[in-house]
């Protein structure tokens, strides 16, 4: 039965490797890739990874993959060991390291790499906007086969009806989102951005999650795009949703005036004027025990924009980013 609960139609119809989704509404009666029982078969302990490798412990410091695809799949362990990170955030959507329509296949080879030289991949970043997403099915089971236990959606947008009647279907779409997560057995969040998306408020996201009212699906709370729309009142939003975070995403910048216009310019994380003193406090009182995301958004060369290709040196951008990672861990010293 997945996740506790009662089995869905189909299962039990056809053997499946332990721990893989049984087939139900989503991927009815597909078989689990054969790289995801491979993988599955070592994690249980008959071959393959290192011993010491914990699948049910997330790494809790991660990197966003967007700003490594310059680096190849079996190259990742290698700059994720210069950087000193924990593990990764990696990117399976449109040009990112994983080809949605080929995750069945990329995923567990990625994973596979990384586990074979002590690096996790703890979450997974989608397009995956509702249940109804092409290769929705595909990418969730994939990735909870393989003792992924995070993801995040896709953004939302705010349509031509009122802000209630936006709320009130987006509130449809997530609760059939937070059963499909419950069903194959991870966690799903949704990023507040800046601008004018479905979220950037906070308050409307927090508002939709405890109509939604699933431990599967919550939010991944982004400092940044909270100060950006917030300003000083970022803390009450962040209050309200606090129950409903699932990871938070790390990334600083400062307002610059260019060409007449008031502009966000992005810095290394903790040289903008994002309170991460205020953030680290209120991760100690609420004893927050999830994931961490480190994006890059300045200057690095294009790795800042997600490039297959740098126009700096490699050593250049892995130092930039090792000195935001010792950044957040001495915020974090005493969390």
């Amino acid at each position: 039965m997945p996740c506790g609960g009662a089995s869905p139609p189909g299962a039990g119809r056809s053997p499946r490797v332990p721990g893989a989704p049984a087939p139900g509404r989503w991927g009815r009666g597909r078989r689990t890739d054969r790289c995801v029982e491979r993988l599955l078969s070592a994690a249980a302990g008959h071959a393959g990874y290192p011993r010491g490798i914990d699948l049910s412990m997330a790494a809790q410091l991660t990197v966003f993959s967007k700003h490594l695809h310059w680096c190849p799949p079996d190259e990742l362990p290698e700059a994720l060991n210069a950087i000193g990170a924990d593990g990764l955030d990696v990117t399976v959507r449109p040009d990112g390291h994983v080809d949605p329509q080929r995750v069945s296949e990329e995923l567990p080879a990625l994973v596979e790499a990384c586990r074979a030289r002590g690096c996790e991949v703890v979450m997974i970043c989608t397009a995956i906007r509702d249940a109804n997403e092409a290769h929705a099915g595909e990418i969730l089971k994939t990735a909870s086969a393989l003792g992924i236990k995070y993801y995040r959606m896709g953004w939302l947008e705010y349509d031509t009806r009122d802000i209630a009647g936006n709320l009130r279907e987006i509130s449809r779409r997530m609760k059939e989102l937070a059963s499909m997560n419950e069903y194959y057995g991870i966690k799903g969040a949704y990023q507040n951005h800046d601008g004018q998306w479905f979220g950037a408020p906070v308050w409307d996201l927090a508002m939709v999650l405890n109509e939604v009212d699933s431990p599967w699906l919550g939010a991944q709370y982004d400092i940044l795009n909270a100060t950006i729309e917030g300003g000083s009142s970022w803390p009450l939003a962040f209050d309200y949703i606090a129950p409903r975070v699932h990871s938070l995403a790390l990334k600083d910048a400062v307002w610059q005036k260019k060409e007449g216009r008031w502009q966000i310019d992005y810095r290394p994380t903790g040289r903008g004027w994002v309170d991460f003193e205020a953030l680290r406090q209120k991760w100690m009182r609420d004893k927050m025990n999830v994931p961490l995301t480190l994006h890059f958004e300045y200057d690095l060369g294009g790795a800042e924009t997600g490039a297959f290709k740098l126009s700096k040196k490699r050593d250049t951008v892995l130092a930039a980013m090792k000195r935001d990672v010792d950044f957040v861990r001495d915020l974090l010293r005493d969390v």
